[in-house]
């Protein structure tokens, strides 16, 4: 995993790009139904993340942190 030093703007928002991205993932018979929900930074110590989540998933499935793409 890439170790990234955050800045802050004022608003308190990272200026970072996010370090992982969180994905729900939905079993829907053979295929998988990935659905972007959410984004995460390291800390300062590098000894966490913080991740903020844009949706929370109510049934059954899997989240899972990616490294995001090049283009991303």
């Amino acid at each position: 995993m890439t170790i990234r030093n955050r800045k802050i703007s004022r608003t308190g928002r990272s200026t970072q790009p996010p370090v992982l991205i969180a994905y729900h993932v939905a079993e829907r018979g053979e295929k998988s139904l990935w659905t972007r929900i959410g984004v995460a930074w390291d800390h300062e110590d590098h000894k966490g993340l913080t991740v903020q989540l844009d949706l929370v998933p109510v049934n059954s499935g899997r989240i899972i942190l990616r490294q995001p793409a090049v283009d991303e």
